[in-house]
């Protein structure tokens, strides 16, 4: 699932985000061939402004659906509640629709992961970097206790654990946990917004949850700013994931 419901407006221009280009192709196109080898379906939620264009330039095969309410992460990812349940795959990928800097040794590895027993109810990569957007808090034993957020005001370290928008979720730990989660939480103070990754702290006092690391930690940049889509760029044009 490629949740694709923001507007990108600080990208300026009016083409919606996930059709900008970087490196000459939509952000949407780099994001199906990256993870068609290993899934078996792809489903977009986007914005209702942003519906009509990205439905017509959607690669074959993918599904796209209507996220109508800007209530955040959180419940763009429900709406495809519905298609899980129709294909009941093993597991559910769901990524941003800017986050297109990952890497193929990343995902061989997230995907390696899935096979463990028991096997984790759900499964991210992460990185290390300065001046971080996220902080997993972890206790002694390394599990995942708690999350700090920049974007609701949390007080942030220097330096931080973070995701690279990236989740691997077990069907049981969609269509099971992940709505016991939602019927339970509020709006971020500072957001307004629903999120989504504060369930993988949630999770995790319940569940297994098992992180796997990034292969560079610019595949944490999400495209959200001009800078940002530069700093990609010229890294994927360069870059050798043979």
């Amino acid at each position: 699932m490629i949740a694709a419901a923001g507007r990108g407006s600080r990208l300026g221009g009016d083409i919606p985000k996930p059709l900008v280009p970087i490196a000459g192709r939509p952000m949407l196109d780099v994001l199906t061939d990256l993870y068609r080898p290993f899934v078996d379906h792809i489903l977009v939620v986007a914005n209702p402004a942003s519906m009509p264009a990205i439905r017509a330039r959607a690669p074959r095969g993918v599904t796209v659906v209507e996220q109508a309410d800007p209530t955040g992460m959180l419940d763009a990812i429900l709406l495809a509640a519905s298609a899980v349940e129709r294909q009941r795959p093993d597991v559910v990928w769901i990524t941003w629709a800017d986050q297109v800097g990952v890497m193929r040794a990343t995902l061989d590895r997230l995907a390696d992961a899935e096979r463990d027993r028991p096997a984790p109810a759900m499964i991210l990569p992460t990185v290390r970097r300065r001046d971080p957007y996220i902080h997993f808090l972890r206790d002694s034993a390394g599990r995942i206790t708690g999350l700090l957020q920049r974007r609701e005001g949390d007080v942030m370290p220097l330096e931080g654990e973070g995701d690279a928008g990236l989740f691997s979720l077990t069907r049981e730990t969609f269509t099971r946990d992940l709505p016991a989660y939602a019927g339970g939480v509020s709006a971020g103070a500072a957001t307004g917004e629903r999120n989504f990754v504060p369930f993988v702290p949630w999770l995790a006092r319940q569940r297994l949850v098992a992180t796997v690391p990034c292969t560079d930690p610019r595949e944490a940049v999400g495209v959200n700013t001009p800078d940002d889509l530069r700093l990609l760029e010229e890294w994927m044009r360069t870059r050798d994931e043979a």
